[in-house]
């Protein structure tokens, strides 16, 4: 008989979009890694090599960080983009170029909608989200042939401690929305359960927006 329990590490997995899919994972039966800031911190590289020597394999990976400041572009500074290149770019390149992921396993990345429709108020999450992102889609290809799904998340205005950082009336901005209100970690959360859950594979190299139809863009 096979014991086998899954593993999962879910990066800023103690709070937020984070923690809910934590949460979410362990009702499966799932042994899940909820790191957090102390755990491994992607914008310092030391950081996460020493995570890597712990952590060297698993079979879901969910890649996920909190994002910078509001910057106006001129008063961006060489250490800010040093460090926010680290932390939404490098940091994850190297963890998704050293872990080994199971066959037939799940690579999620927590972006944001800015990866689709850039915003002037964040300069810095805008350009290398998306960067990440270009390099998420091109290793979907490849981490295919093992019948590993790669499916990027891309939240808009959800109801966690960095939406109220960026707005100044959360409660004014939520009823302006199509659906008047924030949507809720805890929908990310289910809906990650349910790809693993429910083992839909085809969907990968997908980006999931998932924004209450709060977006422009058509695709």
């Amino acid at each position: 008989m096979n014991n086998y329990m899954k593993k999962a590490i879910v990066l800023g997995g103690s709070r937020g979009i984070g923690k809910a899919i934590s949460e979410s994972l362990k009702t499966l039966d799932i042994d899940v890694i909820a790191a957090s800031k102390s755990d491994i911190d992607t914008s310092n590289m030391e950081s996460v090599r020493k995570f890597l020597q712990t952590y060297s394999n698993t079979d879901i990976l969910v890649l996920n960080t909190g994002g910078p400041p509001v910057l106006e572009f001129k008063k961006i500074s060489e250490e800010d983009w040093k460090k926010y290149h680290n932390q939404l770019f490098l940091g994850f390149c190297t963890i998704l170029q050293n872990i080994s992921i199971s066959d037939n396993g799940y690579i999620f990345v927590i972006t944001s909608n800015v990866i689709k429709e850039p915003n002037s108020k964040l300069i810095i999450s805008s350009a290398y989200r998306a960067a990440f992102s270009s390099v998420f889609k091109i290793l979907s290809k490849e981490f295919a042939s093992r019948n590993i799904t790669m499916i990027n998340i891309a939240p808009g205005p959800i109801n966690t401690d960095r939406t109220k950082e960026l707005v100044d009336n959360v409660g004014e901005y939520a009823d302006s929305l199509p659906m008047e209100r924030l949507g809720e970690p805890e929908e990310i959360g289910n809906f990650v359960k349910l790809i693993v859950e429910k083992e839909i594979k085809y969907l990968s190299g997908v980006v999931i927006n998932f924004d209450g139809s709060n977006s422009n863009y058509v695709y």
